[in-house]
């Protein structure tokens, strides 16, 4: 039996999305498979090894379960494994496996990898390198650009920029644009729409500034793509697999995160109504920006999808969401990977995978 630790929560924007996902996974985790531990990792940075139920996971309750105990992972590889403060004590829990169901920044951009690089445990995440460049969209960008798939038109605000002089920088974006309007202004790190602003007009710059900033000091400003919004889930390490086609109906104006979360209007159609030319377009161009990035065990990688079948590149989430109307186990249950089996899969990967150090 291996032993299995599962990371959660987290110091980033997305941790109630974090909480939700691993509450929504710990009923199909392989009980007979795994000795599962459980640590969650609160908003201000506090580790604890908890016992709490799944629906206390979600409700954000399990911080005050009163079977909590201090628990860390330590880069000296002379105390391996989980380490637990019992009565005065540090107890030992061996680990072979992480998964971090952790969504973010300092959970899913490289610095909860490299922590788990220095203790030497296998973990379910593409690497440091993959998961730095896909968390920051304008490095995603560059990179990216290698695999030879289109992408919406961008330029870079910073915080010192916004902070020397807003007007400025909002006449910058506006020239660059050439007036040409709506423009999405996202910070450059964050994932879950966090902080996202669909503006309609120069006027409405500054107020998206000030909303993205506070998540990221540098701001992505990106042209609007009409198309449909699309999503592949990528499997594998150095032979990767594409899912089926999913298709996102954002009930909002765009997919924001009270659409993605809050609202249930929101829809996916799993398999998305396109041609199949479409379709292996998609899949093929999925798999050709995953090995670009770097990324391994898994990710999911967004495109628009426009009225004559061409694509357009989106993004790439290198630890996707894991909650029942998540699409990343959506697309490979309707692929042939029911929640369960992809679990294991993932597990297999990551042992598979072992440790870069």
């Amino acid at each position: 039996m291996k032993n299995l630790l599962i990371l959660f929560g987290g110091q980033s924007s997305e941790h109630t999305v974090s909480r939700s996902s691993v509450a929504s996974m710990l009923p199909y985790v392989d009980r007979e498979k795994f000795a599962v531990s459980i640590v969650g990792i609160t908003k201000d940075g506090k580790w604890y090894l908890t016992h709490a139920a799944p629906e206390e996971i979600a409700d954000g309750r399990w911080e005050t379960h009163e079977d909590n105990l201090p628990a860390f992972l330590s880069p000296n590889r002379l105390f391996p494994g989980l380490q637990v403060l019992r009565d005065g004590a540090l107890e030992t829990i061996a680990v072979d496996c992480v998964h971090p169901v952790m969504h973010g920044e300092l959970c899913e951009d490289g610095a909860l990898q490299g922590l788990l690089e220095l203790c030497g445990i296998p973990y379910i995440s593409p690497g440091v390198c993959a998961s730095a460049c896909s968390m920051d969209k304008t490095v995603t960008k560059l990179v990216a650009a290698t695999a030879g798939v289109r992408q919406a038109d961008y330029i870079v605000v910073t915080g010192e920029e916004i902070d020397t002089d807003i007007c400025a920088a909002s006449d910058r974006v506006d020239t660059y644009f050439k007036g040409k309007y709506p423009l999405f202004v996202k910070p450059a790190s964050a994932g879950s729409s966090v902080g996202v602003s669909k503006v309609h007009g120069k006027e409405e710059l500054a107020q998206a500034f000030l909303t993205a900033k506070p998540i990221c000091r540098k701001i992505m400003i990106e042209e609007m793509i009409s198309g449909r919004e699309v999503e592949v889930a990528v499997l594998g390490n150095t032979d990767p697999k594409a899912s089926v086609v999913g298709e996102v109906l954002a009930a909002n104006d765009f997919y924001d995160f009270e659409a993605k979360y809050e609202n249930a209007a929101s829809r996916t159609v799993i398999p998305a109504p396109i041609s199949e030319a479409a379709s292996e377009k998609l899949r093929a161009a999925a798999v050709a920006i995953y090995r670009a990035m770097g990324c391994e065990t898994l990710s999911r990688v967004d495109f628009f999808l426009l009225e004559d079948d061409s694509i357009v590149f989106n993004e790439i989430n290198t630890i996707p969401g894991f909650t029942q109307i998540s699409m990343y186990p959506k697309l490979w249950e309707a692929t042939g990977l029911p929640y369960g089996e992809l679990l294991k899969r993932l597990y297999e990967l990551a042992l598979e995978r072992g440790c870069n150090r």
